[in-house]
């Protein structure tokens, strides 16, 4: 029986199958200073490092959201923890842009050098190579030229579409020779190579899953393999491969020793164990915030059973990368933010959180050998602001249009070979004289002008009211269009935000549907005959930029900004005073900031800026006046409110993490459940979630009567959890509900320890003050 087929064999050994070095050339290294052997016990019971019992301890990092320069600290963080292995997502799209032009050597696509580095780090890995890996990153790194083909699949087995799975064959290809030296039984760190990720909450076909798994033998990469489903769906779809073991997504002991039960040859991890969460663009708040994964991390460490925490630390989705959620027929879209922060233990910057405190404190509790130190933090710098000036105009750097032949409909990005960015569609209008246009399919963000006059914006996102009024933003398909010459030039820039990374919708970006006009005389009816231009808008375009402007006031112009240094830093830059757009710092792409929030701040890590002058670049769809832009050392601001009348702090009491709990006030003490995270949202309009619970002030039952109580609650993106904070003089604010107009005060006007929180009519009484102290 041919090993590369079958990778756990009882037959051969009472240990089972193992992957050792016997017969291959081994580089040397910490965890390579003897031959390991790695497999499963014949029983199926245990992970086997050596013939002998190993409990996988792992966290995800994944190399593409952290700045090289930063990848032997946040290794260090996790094994700090008590951590011993790494899982490291590879995103497809990310090493191959182009169909057939690989990159894995460039920066942050060179895996193997991590991967090495985990290794020297003594660390081992797990290696999670796709091809489709989620992980809320674009398309779930599929590649969007895929796409290009109107009928394209994706997911699917060779019969069903030959395009895709040769290009699978021809990805697994190209990474297997780097991959297969660094496998254990090559000297290397990596214990499992996991096939596709979570395929049974994608499909059932077995065959599919198989064709990975044959693709990887084919390539001379022999296992051993794992696939990662949740519990549910690998018992019902069998989406697992012969020998391989399971990762379930999150669960806990229990969930292990069922999955065993089904599938007793193999053993059974938590091969994703969700310790925070993600966050979409028009969220109250950032996800995640106040999730606990303690009593799951007790049980896995009491039985000695293999976990991988998702994520350990999350990083940044630099550029384009963000990913987006929706149903499967693509409605109720939700793109990803730029911070992949993910509430996880480990902040964007690197700094540990009370949850890595708490965790390095449990996994000690079980383990005999001293956890190694933590490594030394990463400075940050908090400069003065700086105000841009505009140098340059989307308008005036229009490369030639597509040919037109090939837009005489108005055709996605991928149509075009485009992977990310903008796309101008433009078409003039012979005998205009008032229309309505009709555009059905804009993925994702448009905004829409009649010779250079602004008309209004179309979004596919739902946003806030606040955001949409004063822009003209429909989240429907029609917009009136203004007054203009007989002969206007419609233009129609559309931003592609993230693809869907979840679900069966395949997410094509720019019009994906049909432009028409309405109420326009001879012009009603679809338009066609288009002018097209492909606006990737990256660090290339960026770079090669002329500087003119030809028209101020038109939306979509690019402003530059010289910030001097003395010292270097980690730093947020807050974009807080600006609307919707992309940043580039000394040419590095940030990635997207937008108003609606809740982000408000964008990473900048310290290895992309330099001493004496470096340069923002800032390019805005809708703002013509620049903002200053200001500077902060953490992604979010987290505050003490403290009462003007009392003195006392504004508390959850007895520090309880239950939703609909009423706030009271306490005399300060110093915990996180009187800390809160200040997010940002459009136009001045604030939440504040605690830092233990993850819960935000809310007005109970969205309640507008004076004397209603004020409690924590989930998000819900509703208005009576928005506040408006007025000021009062002497540092103090009052908060005032959007929903309901009333203010945050305390009850009767109290000054005792636990008198309760309400929302009441504004008297101007100092009880209806309060103080936020940033922490």
């Amino acid at each position: 029986m041919d090993r590369r087929d079958f990778l756990i064999i009882s037959a051969l050994t009472p240990l089972a199958a193992t992957w050792g070095t016997e017969g291959h050339a081994a580089a040397r290294s910490p965890l390579a200073a003897a031959d390991h052997t790695f497999g499963f016990s014949a029983d199926g019971s245990q992970f086997l490092l050596d013939k002998e019992p190993f409990q996988i301890r792992s966290g995800e990092l994944h190399p593409c959201r952290i700045p090289v320069r930063y990848w032997r600290h946040r290794i260090q963080m996790a094994k700090a923890m008590g951590l011993n292995t790494i899982g490291v997502y590879l995103m497809w799209n990310y090493l191959e842009e182009r169909p057939g032009v690989f990159d894995l050597t460039t920066d942050r696509r060179d895996f193997a050098a991590f991967v090495r580095l985990c290794q020297a780090e003594g660390m081992w890995v797990l290696l999670r190579p796709g091809p489709y890996v989620c992980a809320e990153w674009d398309l779930g790194g599929v590649p969007a030229w895929l796409l290009r083909d109107p009928a394209a699949k994706i997911r699917v087995r060779a019969a069903a579409d030959p395009h895709y799975m040769a290009a699978v064959r021809r990805y697994i290809g190209k990474i297997a020779p780097v991959v297969e030296p660094l496998l254990v039984a090559n000297g290397g760190p990596v214990l499992m190579v996991q096939i596709e990720n979570e395929y049974g909450s994608f499909g059932d076909d077995a065959t599919y899953v198989d064709e990975i798994r044959r693709a990887w033998l084919d390539a001379g990469v022999p296992g051993p393999f794992y696939t990662q489903d949740g519990l549910a769906q690998v018992k019902a779809n069998r989406t697992n491969v012969p020998g391989g073991a399971i990762g379930l997504s999150d669960g806990d002991a229990a969930a292990i020793a069922d999955c065993r039960r089904a599938f007793p040859a193999v053993p059974a991890f938590i091969g994703e164990s969700w310790a925070g969460w993600f966050t979409a663009w028009g969220d109250s708040g950032f996800g995640g915030i106040g999730k606990d994964k303690s009593p799951v991390l007790h049980g896995l460490m009491r039985s000695k059973l293999s976990f991988n925490i998702y994520m350990i630390h999350g990083g940044t989705s630099f550029g384009y990368w963000a990913g987006a959620n929706s149903a499967d027929d693509g409605s109720g879209y939700t793109p990803d933010i730029t911070s992949y922060d993910y509430s996880a233990a480990i902040t964007e910057q690197g700094r540990p959180t009370a949850s890595y405190t708490a965790y390095r404190s449990l996994i000690d509790s079980y383990v005999d050998e001293p956890l190694p130190p933590l490594p030394a933090a990463i400075p940050t710098i908090t400069p003065s602001p700086v105000t841009p000036e505009a140098y340059a105009s989307l308008w005036d750097n229009l490369p030639p249009a597509l040919p037109a032949s090939r837009t005489v409909t108005a055709q996605p990005m991928e149509t075009y070979g485009q992977n990310s960015g903008f796309v101008l569609y433009r078409r003039p209008l012979s005998g205009y004289g008032g229309a309505t246009l009709h555009v059905t399919g804009v993925h994702d963000y448009a905004t829409v002008f009649l010779d250079g006059a602004y008309q209004g914006g179309f979004s596919r996102v739902a946003i806030w009211p606040s955001y949409a009024g004063p822009l003209k933003v429909t989240t429907g398909s029609s917009l009136a269009l203004g007054d203009a010459d007989a002969s206007p030039t419609l233009d129609i820039l559309v931003e592609g935000l993230g693809r869907v990374n979840f679900g069966h919708y395949v997410d094509r970006k720019g019009i994906t549907g049909q432009v028409s006009l309405s109420d326009a005389g001879a012009l009603d009816g679809p338009l066609t005959r288009w002018q097209t231009h492909a606006l990737p808008v990256d660090e290339k375009f960026v770079a090669s930029l002329r500087p003119a402007i030809s028209d101020r006031d038109r939306g979509g112009l690019f402003f530059r900004a010289a910030l001097s240094l003395d010292r270097t830093g980690d730093t947020y830059l807050d974009m807080s005073a600006w609307t919707k757009g992309v940043v580039f710092v000394n040419g590095h792409h940030l990635g997207r900031y937008w108003s609606v929030g809740p982000q408000q701040r964008l990473y900048c890590p310290a290895p992309w800026l330099r001493t004496g002058r470096n340069e923002i670049v800032v390019f805005d769809l809708h703002q013509t006046t620049p903002k200053p832009i200001g500077f902060a050392a953490a992604l979010q601001s987290t505050y003490v409110l403290t009462n003007r009348r009392s003195g006392k702090a504004l508390d959850v009491p007895d520090e309880s993490t239950a939703q609909g709990v009423q706030l009271i006030q306490w005399p300060r003490h110093g915990k996180a459940n009187q800390q809160w995270r200040r997010t940002t949202l459009s136009h001045g309009l604030t939440t504040f979630a605690n830092s233990l619970s993850g819960h935000h002030i809310d007005v109970h039952s969205e309640s507008t009567t004076s004397g209603a109580p004020v409690i924590q609650w989930p998000a819900t993106r509703g208005a009576n959890q928005q506040w408006r904070l007025t000021d009062t003089g002497g540092g103090y604010v009052k908060l005032v509900n959007v929903h309901s107009g009333k203010v945050l005060g305390v009850a009767a006007g109290s000054t005792a320890d636990g008198a309760k929180i309400v929302q009441q009519d504004d008297t101007g009484d100092t009880s209806q003050h309060w103080r936020l102290d940033e922490l």
